[in-house]
């Protein structure tokens, strides 16, 4: 009896007026021994059940997230000549990467508290606990300008294409120094900065051929890999020497 009350309740709400219908340029990535970074196109367009209003902006928001990991951020100090770690901070959950695209400045087509909510920005989207020092805001904000140098971190003002408020297109680079895992693709589509809609898709990256068979070996045989590095190391070693005996000569 509940679950039928449940239901009823759930079919007497109102559809949402405007959805996301999404698509991607590739549903993974792989990461191979020559891999130099890729381009995932986010593409799609806003389903309607009523004609578009015309009294509101509408905006699009493209995050795609690599998996969280903890950092820890230190802060240097001259002691007696010296450089020395004087402070730290340790970042719980902090993305491996993370890449915010958006169809106008991210002040327009988002408001605080939706941001707040949904944690949508580079620094919503990083999570600092522990923190032992009264700036520890500092301290995150260096990590941010840190990931950002590296293209890790990346805010694509402008970089959503939106056509009639209807089609729209981003495309968003990933680097070569990728971490291993599942990213997520996130979308929200905003009215006067409130969202209203969003879509949500993984995309697995993931080392694959020579690359993933030695990762394995170095991870689940570390002696077997360690023997095979000395080989490598001791033919090179003599290829050399065999080479350059016979320039001498």
């Amino acid at each position: 009896m509940v679950r039928l009350i449940a239901l009823l309740l759930l079919l007497a709400l109102p559809a949402k007026a405007e959805e996301i219908v999404l698509g991607l340029s590739r549903d993974a990535v792989a990461i191979t021994v020559t891999f130099q970074g890729s381009d995932i196109i986010v593409f799609g367009a806003v389903s309607r059940d009523a004609p578009a209003p015309q009294d509101s902006n509408l905006g699009v928001i493209v995050t795609i997230a690599g998996p969280d990991e903890p950092v820890t951020v230190r802060r240097k100090a001259r002691r007696m000549g010296i450089w020395v770690n004087t402070d730290a901070v340790d970042v719980s959950a902090a993305p491996s990467f993370y890449a915010v695209a958006t169809t106008d400045p991210i002040s327009e087509v988002l408001r605080d508290v939706e941001d707040l909510r949904n944690r949508i920005t580079i620094p919503r989207a990083i999570r600092a606990v522990g923190a032992t020092v009264p700036d520890s805001a500092a301290f995150t904000e260096a990590l941010i300008r840190i990931k950002t140098d590296q293209n890790l971190y990346q805010m694509l003002e402008g970089a959503v294409q939106l056509d009639q408020d209807t089609l729209f297109r981003t495309a968003i680079s990933l680097p070569a120094t990728l971490t291993e895992g599942e990213y997520t693709a996130h979308i929200y589509l905003t009215r006067d900065g409130v969202v209203i809609d969003d879509y949500e898709t993984a995309i697995p990256v993931a080392k694959v051929g020579l690359e993933r068979w030695l990762y394995n070996l170095a991870h689940n045989q570390a002696f077997l890999y360690g023997l095979m590095s000395l080989a490598i190391a001791a033919g090179a070693g003599w290829l050399a020497s065999a080479v350059f005996g016979m320039i001498r000569r």
